[in-house]
């Protein structure tokens, strides 16, 4: 198949959250399999001189944005088998920032919705299937299936999108909308492109895609319920039989404990050895007291609400109570800068916290901690645990989205589970998971390494969620064969019955 992705990010280029992990290990996954598959992300200045380099020069056009004539090059590179695109516009994309603050957002993945339809036939491919990523690319759909599909070259391309986090919808104006891409009045009421009287990019993409997923199976079921729905769960209940979970995997290659040159010593399922000494490096880095029988916490990622960082807020001195260690690591809310801050002063050799974007010190944290805290209020897939668990170290999350679906909390009786769970959102339900998870550590070794063993040895790859996509992508091509193949209907004669009396 020929499969185009558009999406605003990708690893290894540039990465501001899991969006891009995701991009950049399915489509080499897809290649490898033989299928024609290319990328296309806008071409940020924040992109390494390394890769900007290695790019060629394709092309370049004028796309219209209203009464704007805009100027869009086109460079590519391959890689793993892939053919990246970015999308070249330094008015645009030549900013000291990847996304704003919603200034001129809409014009700015206006222009990157509309430029990637209109490349297309200037770079000759023709894709059977363009998956578009987030909000931010949510525009493609609803233009195709608007503006260019009657014209012959794309009249057969078939769109999926992917909802990578339902709470970032790419909220406008509408008449600001309307002035960049030209579409008329009629398309602006509840059942198009209209929500609560905004322009609604994610909207427009759950309306004109042919298929929708999202990153876990339980994430799809949650998005149809009120609470976890972002006011378009009326939507997504409508399109149930177009919305399908497909799990994320991860990068098993960057992610290996035994090849790992970031961590101080490397291990494997069957020599935990290193270890003990990536514990010990972390806490001499960090400034903890290097204590091997103290269990470490580990915490890496967005500091925000969504990551249930209020419940930890809430019983801090709780846990620091029952004698572990806390690592934190990430950027994010203020309040959360100031809690770990103080916390750090407050439990000096107990609290280490890092605000930064560190990809090196987050490989240590995951193979140097013991335990992984993850209280997410919502959690469409989450990356974190199934890294945690492949370098040894034992999660602790709440059962919602990608967690539910990834962590099975531990049963005493029939013993099965590969970490800690708490179901409701609670800061003491939380609390007393933290406490068990410890007593464990502590009092039940040969438990213990069975979930660390159970962890490291889960399949975590991209291969099965790859060939679940395929399906999708091809699911839309068999329902037209078999329609176009169906034989005509055979028009039963209607008999009528007289009484003749």
């Amino acid at each position: 198949m020929k499969i185009l992705f558009a999406a605003s990010e990708s690893v290894p280029f540039v990465k501001t959250g899991g969006l891009a992990d995701v991009v950049g290990a399915l489509a080499p996954v897809l290649a490898k399999e033989g299928h024609d598959v290319r990328v296309v992300i806008p071409d940020f200045t924040a992109i390494p001189q390394e890769w900007a380099s290695r790019m060629t020069h394709v092309c370049d056009f004028e796309v219209q944005l209203g009464w704007r004539r805009q100027y869009c090059g086109v460079e590519k590179l391959e890689k793993d088998g892939v053919i990246w695109y970015f999308i070249d516009n330094k008015y645009y994309f030549g900013r000291p920032y990847i996304y704003g603050m919603g200034g001129d957002e809409y014009e700015r993945f206006g222009f990157f919705c509309r430029s990637v339809l209109n490349m297309l036939p200037m770079i000759d491919f023709q894709p059977d299937v363009i998956h578009a990523h987030d909000w931010q690319s949510g525009m493609i759909p609803a233009l195709l299936k608007i503006q260019y599909m009657h014209l012959p070259f794309y009249a057969n391309i078939k769109t999926v999108f992917t909802i990578h986090n339902l709470q970032y919808q790419g909220i406008f104006g509408i008449r600001e909308v309307q002035d960049v891409l030209g579409l008329g009045d009629s398309l602006w009421t509840d059942d198009k492109l209209e929500c609560f009287g905004c322009a609604n990019f994610m909207k427009a993409a759950l309306v004109y895609s042919d298929l929708i997923t999202t990153v876990s199976p339980s994430y799809s079921e949650e998005i149809q319920t009120a609470y976890y729905g972002e006011r378009l769960d009326g939507l997504l209940r409508a399109r149930k039989n177009e919305l399908h979970g497909v799990l994320n995997g991860i990068d098993l290659e960057d992610y290996n404990p035994a090849t790992d040159t970031r961590i101080a010593a490397t291990f494997s399922a069957d020599d935990l050895g290193g270890k003990a000494a990536c514990k010990r490096a972390l806490q001499e880095k960090l400034g903890l007291d290097v204590k091997p029988e103290v269990p470490v916490i580990g915490m890496v990622g967005r500091l925000s609400n969504q990551k249930g960082l209020d419940l930890v807020d809430y019983v801090i001195a709780d846990i620091m109570r029952l004698g572990v260690q806390l690592v934190v690591l990430g950027m994010g809310e203020g309040r959360y800068f100031n809690l770990f801050s103080w916390a750090e002063g407050e439990y000096k050799g107990q609290v280490a916290a890092r605000f930064t974007m560190d990809h090196a010190l987050a490989h240590q944290i995951y193979a140097g901690a013991d335990l992984f805290l993850m209280p997410s209020q919502f959690e469409p897939c989450g990356l974190s645990q199934m890294i945690a668990m492949r370098y040894g170290t034992v999660p602790i999350v709440r059962e919602t989205g990608g967690l539910r679906d990834t962590v099975l909390s531990y049963n005493e009786v029939s013993g099965e589970g590969n970490g800690f769970t708490f179901f409701n959102y609670n800061a003491h339900d939380m609390l007393h998971t933290i406490e068990r998870a410890a007593d464990y550590y502590r009092n039940h070794r040969d438990v213990w390494a069975t979930l660390q063993d159970r962890g490291m040895r889960g399949d975590y790859s991209w291969a099965h969620s790859a060939d679940q996509y395929l399906g999708l992508y091809k699911s839309l091509f068999e329902a037209k064969e078999k329609k176009t193949d169906a034989a005509p209907e055979e028009k039963n004669p209607v008999v009528v019955e007289i009484d003749e009396k």
